[in-house]
């Protein structure tokens, strides 16, 4: 169990108590994933792609947290979430959650007809197959323990925000990998660099282990830990929290199976 105490190693501890965390366990990975796919999903994917969620949402709660700190609160506001994605364009992640938010519509544009009248988004009544956004609540429990391991909590609002997020993320790291299953590989890479002037550019995405993905090895009907690295790299196109993430995720996926 991490201990807290005062000093340099401070914020050490804090990375070490959000790594022990496991808010989104494998069974709820893999009832995303069957959300979108077919595919069978492997235990080691299943938990490389909850430590990648769980890697993402912890930045943007730090980011919140830190913009709540200055304002003498630990209790997270909408604002706090807004203020975190203004400084840190990097956890700029599950946009499609933007548009069924109050918290971000008039930030996605809001349509007017030909007199300016606000003009209400249609309603669905409903998909065959759910959606990232009606599955959202299925992360609730997984958000508030996050918050708890981070040290706040949040308002409602702030959660709900959190869940969309985390699901619409993890569907589409769902997709985008077997997408790379049927594929056969990474046929495609879309790469930023995201640098502060006068700072070194950051290392460029494409390792060696990445190169190798070009060309996956495996059945074309088993999703593997590795199919999920290469969706985490083509959904967080930021340097530093992509290369979190997939240490993360390396290390939460050295003990188990690929089975």
């Amino acid at each position: 169990m991490t201990t807290q105490s005062a000093g340099p190693g401070r914020g050490r501890l804090e990375t070490a108590a959000a790594t022990d965390v496991a808010p989104f366990t494998a069974s709820l990975v893999k009832a995303v994933f069957r959300d979108v796919t077919p595919m069978h999903v492997s235990r080691s994917a299943a938990w490389a792609a909850a430590s990648v969620t769980r890697t993402v949402l912890t930045e943007i709660i730090d980011g919140a947290r830190r913009a709540a700190a200055e304002q003498a609160r630990k209790k997270l506001i909408p604002a706090d979430l807004l203020s975190a994605l203004d400084r840190n364009v990097e956890l700029d992640v599950g946009t499609k959650w933007y548009d069924h938010s109050p918290t971000f519509r008039n930030l996605t544009g809001v349509l007017h007809d030909a007199e300016g009248a606000v003009v209400p988004s249609r309603r669905r009544r409903g998909s065959r197959r759910p959606s990232a956004v009606a599955g959202a609540h299925r992360f609730q429990a997984g958000v508030r323990k996050l918050l708890r391991s981070r040290g706040v909590t949040a308002v409602p609002a702030m959660v709900r925000d959190l869940d969309g997020i985390a699901s619409v993320f993890l569907t589409d790291l769902a997709r985008d990998a077997a997408m790379v299953v049927r594929e056969g590989g990474v046929r495609r890479f879309g790469t930023v660099t995201l640098a502060m002037p006068g700072e070194p550019a950051p290392s460029p995405f494409l390792t060696d282990s990445h190169r190798a993905l070009a060309t996956r090895s495996g059945d074309g009907r088993t999703i593997g830990r590795d199919d999920v690295l290469a969706a985490t790299g083509m959904q967080l196109f930021g340097g530093d929290i992509r290369q979190r993430a997939l240490t993360a995720a390396r290390e939460a996926t050295q003990s188990t199976s690929a089975g």
